[in-house]
């Protein structure tokens, strides 16, 4: 196991103890209490580093240490060289969830047996990557985080008729890992155009990662809570449909967005400053511009590693997004509707009527009950205290009625089950005569609905008389063209269903002939 580092200022302690005390480097040793050998270690690199006394005081504690270890006088040593041409693989594989640095150290030491361990291979690295602007963001896990944000300044574009300046807002959104970046220019910081430059950042990524982390911008946050941030319910809503998870950075905390910080600089540096000179006339023109100089950025490789955005995306982030759904996020709108008498609310924008369960609605006399509508393009959604009861789809037709049966009184489900085709078959069931019955009393109807009642009441004979009674009196009804329920009632009542009954005979022979009747001849 290597040896703890000693703390720079005993290190000039050490220095200065030798330079200007009798003390023996054991001697000097207790009283720091460090090793003897670190004691004459220090002294003779001092001594042979060419400093002086005076200037130990003002020199930086890297400086003074890398004169001490003859940095730069001297060569690197092969296992040093061999570790630091991994120094790039390994700012990769951090990126990668479940990779530590632990890991990468057994995964070296398997290769290189003679390596430095861990405290060593650990300082090393973490000197190498100090310089690098990337390994700053080391923490984050491919797939993990997409951060976005508003750059402060505004791009514009001219108005082709009026020729005046239009400012827009510039949209930033970078990934933690690969920091691939989107950005675009958008009209407004509005929810509409907010939600919509997010979108446009997943689809250019073609996945979503686990989280956002957005500004506390008001289209994203509605209360800057550091425990409990309130979202704002069109954004979460969003968020829900894409299957993220928001995590808003924290007020005054650079840290929490560090990294769109550093990427809209680098947006300031590389696209701004390129587009300075040049004039837009759409906002449109304005983004192609911004596209193009947003394409040479990604493919641009970064300071110390030999690989682009573009490529560091492709090969450790790509695989990891999640895949976006077939559709669209569709924007929705919200508003207030009373249920109606007749349980049903407007969907005013249609002039289309929509069912919610018959017992939310309050009677005369009482406040009226209202319920939210939240709509899209596609989807009509009721919510109740801020439960959702009921979702159809959006039906455009004008005063038309979108009812469900289980939101109906028992009653009302009775009767809007019925139809010709219900009562012709129950007729059916019952006999070909009753069946026929039911076809002529529908048919006499100019609207069937009319004769709704007609039909159930004959079709209930069957409960008082039987079928083989009710079937006898639809036939002989029929057989009088006289079919409706009161005559087939009033022939079951009187028993006069049967063949058999009397008929009245009619005399065939001519009158004969009386001093009362007169003749043909009288009306000539």
């Amino acid at each position: 196991m290597a040896r703890k580092r000693i703390r720079m200022e005993k290190i000039r302690n050490i220095i200065r103890y030798g330079a200007t005390t009798d003390l023996s480097e054991r001697q000097i040793a207790r009283a720091l209490n460090v090793s003897r050998a670190a004691v004459g270690k220090y002294i003779r690199a001092f001594r042979s580093s060419g400093l002086r006394l005076a200037e130990l005081q003002d020199i930086a504690d890297s400086k003074l240490m890398a004169r001490l270890e003859g940095k730069g006088s001297r060569p690197r040593s092969a296992r040093y060289v061999e570790l630091s041409q991994r120094f790039p693989t390994f700012v990769k594989e951090l990126r990668k969830k479940g990779v530590t640095i632990e890991l990468l150290w057994e995964e070296y030491l398997k290769e290189c047996p003679e390596g430095y361990q861990y405290s060593q291979f650990c300082y090393h690295f973490h000197i190498w990557r100090r310089a690098d602007s990337m390994s700053m963001h080391i923490d984050h896990k491919a797939g993990d985080k997409l951060f976005v944000d508003y750059a402060g300044d505004k791009l514009a574009y001219t108005d082709p008729v009026s020729g005046k300046a239009h400012p827009v807002e510039v949209f930033v959104a970078i990934l933690g890992a690969s920091e691939l970046t989107y950005v675009e220019a958008s009209e407004s910081q509005q929810k509409q155009e907010w939600i919509r430059s997010n979108e446009r950042a997943l689809w250019y990524f073609d996945g979503a990662p686990e989280a956002l982390v957005p500004d506390s911008l008001k289209s994203a946050v509605t209360e800057t809570d550091p425990y409990e941030p309130g979202i704002n319910p069109l954004f979460d809503d969003f968020a829900a449909h894409y299957g993220l998870v928001i995590v808003p950075a924290r007020v005054r905390k650079a840290r929490d967005k560090a990294l769109v910080e550093n990427a809209v600089r680098l947006v300031y540096q590389r696209i701004y400053a390129r587009l300075r000179n040049r004039t837009f006339y759409s906002l449109k023109e304005l983004n192609e511009a911004i596209w193009e100089l947003l394409e040479q950025h990604n493919d641009r490789p970064f300071q110390r590693l030999p690989i682009s955005r573009r490529q560091l995306f492709e090969e450790i982030e790509r695989s990891v997004l999640r895949p976006l759904p077939s559709e669209r996020y569709p924007i929705k709108n919200t508003r207030i509707a009373t249920i109606r008498y007749n349980y049903h609310v407007e969907l005013t924008e249609d002039l289309h009527y929509y069912s919610v369960p018959h017992y939310l609605h309050v009677e005369s006399g009482k406040k009226k009950t209202q319920v939210k509508i939240v709509y899209d393009e596609r989807v009509v959604a009721i919510y109740y205290d801020n439960v959702r009861i009921a979702q159809y789809l959006r039906d455009r037709t004008p005063n038309g009625y979108t009812t469900l049966e289980e939101h109906m009184p028992p009653r009302h489900r009775w009767y809007a089950k019925w139809s010709p085709e219900r009562f012709i078959g129950w007729g059916h069931s019952l006999g070909e005569a009753v069946e026929e019955a039911i076809r002529e009393v529908l048919s006499k109807r100019r609207y069937p609905q009319q004769a709704y009642n007609t039909c159930m009441g004959i079709l209930n004979l069957e409960k008082k008389y039987g079928q083989a009674r009710l079937n006898k009196a639809c036939k002989r009804a029929l057989s009088f063209g006289m079919c409706s329920y009161r005559r087939i009632a009033n022939i079951l009542k009187q028993g006069l269903e049967e063949d058999s009954q009397p008929q009245l005979e009619l005399d065939s022979r001519p009158p004969t002939s009386h001093e009362n009747v007169r003749g043909s001849g009288y009306y000539n």
